[in-house]
């Protein structure tokens, strides 16, 4: 009997599998609908901002960026060499977007034949283009990534908690009970990625005034000489805290969800994980990205075939199909939304291919709310299993509001003691 429990008992402990519950999770309708909101609002927020036009172009379309991908030290040289022409400024927001979506759409490239490395280098140049934003457009950076933090704290924490309710007990909540439960633990999803960085710059502060100190004539390399042990610790708790952050991010906003955690209870619940199991979180965070990719190219293929069997059916009827191809361009599986290029002939046909444009653009968004719903549904599975592991909680485990109300002692007016009758005789 004991041997024939044993294969069953090693089946139960493979907790990944679990991950693989993930799409039907991130399909679930609220979510698609969290997350094409959270888009449409990062998106509205990067245009108002590209009002305010910063990016130095060139004439044929040259941007600062370009020049920074292939000449980095060319950079200054040509801002210096086009500054004065105003009428070929950009966005930072929109130079980012042409950028990030060319890059995306090789990387996707990549992935259908399987060529991992070139999809490695499609993000590893997404990631040098946030580098060139962060050393040229700082002041916009910090402001744009302030609003596109709060936007998904609301949004991510909202995914997390309907995430974290159906795989611990099943339970399908709400859109607007979710969303209320994100606005009530606001603070805790906004500050837990923040408070590591803050963390870091004040360690940092620390460094920097002894390098200043080391200015002082002969003393400034006596006093780093006796000081250099202190440095040497800052920068081994600095390392600690980034590498804690950055693996540990994707548990942050599940900790908020899955226990009711504040700031500082999801850093250390997130730290605590990485460092305690990094060979465990390292293996569900490759098998969630393995299976996010494979599900990611069904749902865009399933997006093409809802824009390109229209456009086929509609190629067939309309008999001028010069007249089609100037309102829509051919869908392409590698660029799902394509600006048709061809001239329009009236203002019927403008109007026509800016509909058919907006159209278009709703199902990529639907397809971009799909990667937030599996990111966030797929980091909460992990959450809770690394949970399991390290802390030994029951996976249905979960805070709820009752929760917190059994944890405050509620206060009662105490009525007042009515006199016994005896004392009442007794004092007569």
């Amino acid at each position: 009997m004991e041997k024939e429990k044993q294969p069953s008992q090693v089946l139960e402990n493979l907790l990944f599998p679990k991950i693989f519950q993930t799409f039907r999770m991130a399909i679930q309708p609220s979510k698609l609908i969290i997350g094409f909101l959270a888009v449409a609002i990062i998106c509205l927020a990067g245009w108002i901002m590209d009002f305010s036009k910063t990016v130095v172009t060139r004439g044929e379309g040259q941007t600062e960026l370009q020049v920074y991908m292939y000449e980095p030290g060319q950079v200054q040289q040509f801002i210096e060499a086009n500054k004065e022409d105003k009428d070929n400024y950009a966005g930072v927001f929109s130079t980012l977007w042409d950028f990030a979506a060319a890059r995306f759409h090789r990387a996707v490239g990549s992935l259908v034949v399987l060529d991992l490395r070139g999809v490695m280098a499609n993000i590893f140049e997404y990631f040098r283009a946030v580098k060139w934003a962060l050393r040229y457009h700082l002041l916009y950076c910090i402001v744009f990534g302030l609003i596109k933090l709060a936007v998904i704290s609301i949004a991510g924490g909202a995914i997390c908690r309907i995430a974290a309710l159906q795989f611990a007990q099943g339970e399908k909540p709400g859109l607007g009970e979710a969303l209320r439960f994100s606005r009530k633990k606001f603070l805790s999803f906004f500050s837990a990625p923040l408070a590591p960085v803050g963390i870091i710059i004040f360690i940092g502060v620390f460094i920097y005034l002894l390098g200043l100190a080391g200015n002082i004539p002969r003393a400034g390399e006596l006093i780093i000489g006796i000081f250099i042990v202190l440095a040497l610790l800052a920068g081994a708790l600095i390392a600690i805290i980034l590498i804690g952050t950055v693996a540990g991010f994707n548990l942050m906003f599940p900790a908020v969800a899955y226990d009711g955690s504040d700031c500082f209870d999801a850093i250390s619940r997130s730290f605590s994980y990485v460092y305690s199991k990094p060979w465990r979180m390292g293996f569900y965070t490759a098998v969630a990205a393995v299976y996010g990719a494979i599900c990611y190219i069904f749902v865009r293929f399933l997006a093409f075939l809802l824009l390109f069997v229209p456009y086929v059916v509609l190629r067939i009827g309309v008999f001028n199909n010069n007249r089609l191809a100037r309102v829509w361009a051919r869908p392409d599986f590698g660029n799902l939304h394509v600006w048709s290029t061809a001239t329009s002939a009236n203002w019927s046909e403008s109007l026509a291919a800016f509909l058919i444009y907006l159209a278009v653009l709703v199902v990529v968004g639907l397809l971009a709310s799909f990667l937030i719903s599996f990111y966030f549904s797929a980091n909460t599975v992990i959450y809770s299993l690394m949970r399991n592991r390290v802390d030994n909680t029951a996976l249905e485990e979960i805070y709820t509001e009752a929760d917190e109300s059994q944890s405050v002692p509620a206060v009662t007016e105490s009525e007042p003691e009515k006199p016994h009758p005896e004392s009442e005789t007794q004092g007569d």
